[in-house]
């Protein structure tokens, strides 16, 4: 007896490891990188369609602008499971201001963009309500599929939580990732069906249609086309553009003019009413 318990205590222990690809190395690892990918990422909720609805192009309009666009989701609703992103408008512009002269960093300010936004949100969802207009956070991206399943119309804000961990943009302070950007990270994170830009305009221009009436109207256009003419203005945030080259499942988006009834009842259907910006797809098949 002695002599087993003997064995048993001189006996090296068995070394225990996790048998992985990432094990290997640090993450800046470039080798290592690009074997971690294991295959596309599932799409977690294929058959929604995201919807930006634009502050400035609506809500600072008033009932006359909102209310058509507020009657067409709810009808659509009825047909498509739709999650509304909502944009800042002016306000979160005069906010910008303020916060830009008062010396306040990238950071701060993203978190001011996020307040204009939810008080759109608040607005949409209350407008809705009647028709299962729900105000959802993003601590709550699980219940979306019982929300979307029982029939209600998620509301959340357009600024993706970024916050104070806001990277710094290229130039000045405001920052670049704004309520654009944060619907369409959703989608991509979604696998969403559709991500549909609701706006004031018929789509993407050569200029500001607003101030040149020279513009030319552009229907399509790549993502890569649209970086290299380089505006001095877009209809879109320009990060977007950059996203949708690296993403997996939204490699196309549309852009509508809300103010126009029936367009974006077309665009959900799957027709070309607007200007649609897209990357050239992946060899990877998505799930």
């Amino acid at each position: 007896m002695s002599d087993d318990n003997s064995t048993i205590q001189t006996e090296a222990p068995r070394r225990r490891t996790i048998q992985t690809p990432l094990r290997e190395g640090t993450f800046e690892y470039r080798d290592l990188l690009k074997g971690s990918d294991y295959g596309p990422p599932i799409r977690v909720l294929p058959d929604v369609n995201l919807v930006k609805v634009g502050g400035q192009s609506f809500f600072d309009r008033g009932r006359s602008a909102v209310w058509p666009v507020v009657e067409e989701i709810a009808a659509c609703a009825k047909q498509h499971q739709i999650i509304v992103g909502m944009g800042g408008g002016t306000r979160s512009r005069h906010a910008y201001s303020i916060g830009l002269e008062l010396g306040l960093p990238t950071g701060i300010i993203a978190a001011i963009g996020a307040s204009t936004s939810l008080q759109n949100a608040h607005l949409m969802q209350i407008l809705l309500a009647k028709h299962g207009g729900i105000l959802t956070s993003f601590e709550e991206f699980e219940k979306l599929p019982l929300y979307l399943r029982v029939g209600c119309i998620p509301i959340m804000v357009g600024m993706p939580p970024f916050h104070h961990w806001e990277r710094p943009p290229a130039t000045g302070r405001i920052p670049a990732n704004r309520t654009d950007a944060g619907v369409y990270l959703m989608a991509e994170f979604l696998g969403a069906r559709s991500m549909i830009y609701v706006k004031d305009e018929d789509g993407l221009y050569t200029d500001d249609p607003k101030k040149n009436p020279e513009a030319t109207f552009i229907p399509k256009i790549s993502a890569q086309e649209l970086l290299d003419m380089d505006p001095n203005d877009l209809i879109i945030e320009r990060v977007v553009l950059e996203y949708m080259q690296r993403a997996v499942h939204v490699r196309e988006v549309q852009i509508v003019n809300g103010l126009k009834p029936g367009l974006l009842t077309r665009a959900l259907a799957g027709e070309h009413v607007g200007t649609i910006i897209y990357a050239p797809s992946t060899e990877s098949s998505l799930i």
